[in-house]
């Protein structure tokens, strides 16, 4: 119904969930049945190690999530931002979600962002930049380490 992406649109996160490749390196933290979490490769500078929870079936955006992948999509939210303060001894945790255009959403697949937060950190004046790919992946191994449940992907 509200939907935006261009005819033919190959939705990069479709891609990363299912060959593991993409054009920034693709860190998947933790995988459940429904819902995968990776690294973001975009972050702040005073912010890193932000990551994506993102459905792993296509959804465009908040209109078209089915009611049944709600606890799914909170319990990896949820556990994400737990690994966060454990790993990073962050201060707190962001958590944002956009849809359309005007609504700052730029990836046409529903995504949430768990972006760790530390005092004066001064994140609404900041402009996000692409991580080198070893910090992305020290600090994605880093998150499998501390997730909640003790367990790890490898």
């Amino acid at each position: 119904m509200w939907n935006h992406a261009p005819e033919g649109y190959l939705c990069p996160f479709c891609r990363n969930i299912a060959t593991g490749e993409g054009e920034y390196p693709v860190e998947i933290v933790r995988r459940y049945e429904d819902v995968i979490v990776k690294m973001n490769p975009r972050w702040r500078l005073a912010n890193p190690g932000a990551a994506l929870v993102i459905p792993v079936e296509h959804y465009e955006n908040v209109y078209d999530l089915p009611d049944t992948l709600g606890a799914s999509l909170q319990r990896a939210t949820r556990e994400t931002a737990q690994a966060m303060k454990r790993a990073y001894n962050c201060d707190g945790i962001s958590m944002r979600q956009h849809n359309e255009s005007a609504g700052d959403q730029d990836v046409w697949h529903y995504h949430v962002h768990v972006i760790p937060r530390f005092d004066g950190d001064g994140f609404a004046n900041t402009e996000a930049m692409i991580a080198a790919p070893e910090e992305i992946h020290r600090l994605s191994a880093l998150l499998r380490d501390y997730w909640p449940t003790g367990e790890s992907i490898g």
